[in-house]
């Protein structure tokens, strides 16, 4: 991969596909494959309103940005912070385009309630690496919008976190820098999987004809 281009980073909301599945990240951001499903839909219903591009809006001691850019040259990853808030803080950091200084809190929305796993943490683990970089700052708080709840949840953005985010990182661009799909252990989660019709979960289980021939000489 050439990382002189930006272009070329992956994607941070690879990361929360990844976790789910590294086959499903592999189809999409390896082989650009695509299906859209009901979660799918739903969930771009819900972005709808964060996803405009540089909005700004100041309200009493925040100011609040939707839809930002972010970007780790360190990572080679990029993306879209659903909301950023920038609260008023004499030990925070300077914000281009605004007076004092800024503690900084990213905000990513989901469509469901909170999940067993911890995919949705990573990702706004991720976008809080990022902005760190960018804005030479520490970032040790998040927050989660679930839309089936109406709730906002606080989220502690630990080191060992940071660096899960980091390795997660590296295995995907071992992946995408050999163009590898893999195979991985099928289960129930296949069924909620926006890709199953082409991933075809089911010939994964199927033995092979080597594997059909070396259990009858092994018998």
């Amino acid at each position: 991969m050439d990382y002189n281009e930006e272009d070329n980073y992956l994607m941070l909301s690879g990361i929360q596909h990844f976790q789910f599945c590294r086959r499903q990240w592999a189809l999409i951001h390896i082989e650009q494959q695509w299906e859209e499903n009901v979660r799918t839909v739903e969930g771009q219903y819900l972005h709808r309103k964060t996803d405009e591009p540089f909005i700004r809006e100041k309200r009493g001691n925040k100011l609040i940005v939707r839809a930002m850019p972010v970007k780790s040259n360190e990572l080679k990853i990029s993306g879209i912070c659903d909301v950023v808030e920038f609260v008023e803080d004499k030990n925070g950091v300077e914000i281009s385009g605004a007076e004092g200084k800024y503690i900084v809190y990213p905000i990513e929305y989901k469509r469901g309630k909170p999940k067993m796993d911890d995919s949705d943490i990573l990702q706004l683990t991720a976008q809080a690496v990022c902005l760190e970089e960018m804005l030479l700052c520490e970032i040790n708080i998040g927050f989660m919008f679930y839309n089936e709840i109406k709730h906002r949840v606080e989220v502690p953005l630990t080191v060992e976190y940071k660096n899960k985010v980091r390795s997660i990182v590296s295995e995907m661009n071992d992946y995408y820098n050999c163009r590898h799909t893999p195979k991985v252990k099928t289960g129930a989660f296949c069924k909620s999987c926006s890709l199953q019709n082409i991933c075809l979960p089911e010939l994964m289980n199927k033995r092979t004809v080597k594997s059909y021939i070396d259990g009858k000489i092994a018998e």
